[in-house]
């Protein structure tokens, strides 16, 4: 019966081993995910806490510097244009009044303009003649033209480029 009894405490001692070693197996796991969970947390939240603190004082220093190396956009006055606008046959005329602007990008380029002057105002007239007072209408209109003048003016002075066509006034009568 020794034996009995020995076999018996010694199937319950591997089964309570089993039982243990199943029970500590899963929590050294978990904890182990945990904490590999935790590390590679840690290190996202340095690398974002990081890369914002770059970011913010990294940048400001940089567009600082970009600001203060801006140089001011000259303007150019056009003389002033009148033309009448396309009517369709019985209408009565309508004229365009327009006082332009050109923005340079920089003061070279108001050397370079002068002595064009005359091709750029025959481009201009040619183009406003053919406009219908609708062609005029709301913002959109104006944008249209605004948009249209500066292509017009950087096709005369290519290879330059002016920064864009201001109005400085515009009369419809």
């Amino acid at each position: 019966m020794a034996t009995k009894d020995e076999a018996q405490s010694e199937a319950e001692n591997k089964q309570a081993a089993g039982e243990e070693a199943a029970e500590g197996a899963p929590p050294q796991r978990r904890f182990s995910l945990k904490l590999i969970m935790m590390a590679v947390g840690g290190v996202v939240a340095l690398g974002v806490l990081g890369g914002g603190g770059w970011y913010v004082l990294g940048h400001r220093s940089s567009t600082a510097a970009a600001a203060t190396q801006v140089k001011p956009p000259v303007f150019v006055d056009m003389p002033d244009v009148l033309v009448n606008l396309s009517s369709a046959g019985g209408d009565r005329t309508q004229y365009l009044k327009v006082k332009i602007a050109l923005e340079l990008p920089d003061e070279a380029m108001q050397a370079q303009i002068q002595p064009i002057m005359p091709r750029l105002l025959d481009t201009f007239q040619t183009y406003l003649r053919e406009l219908r007072p609708t062609d005029l209408d709301g913002s959109a209109g104006l944008y249209r033209l605004k948009e249209e003048l500066t292509r017009r003016v950087n096709a005369a002075i290519a290879p330059n480029r002016i920064s864009a066509v201001l109005f400085k006034e515009i009369v419809v009568q």
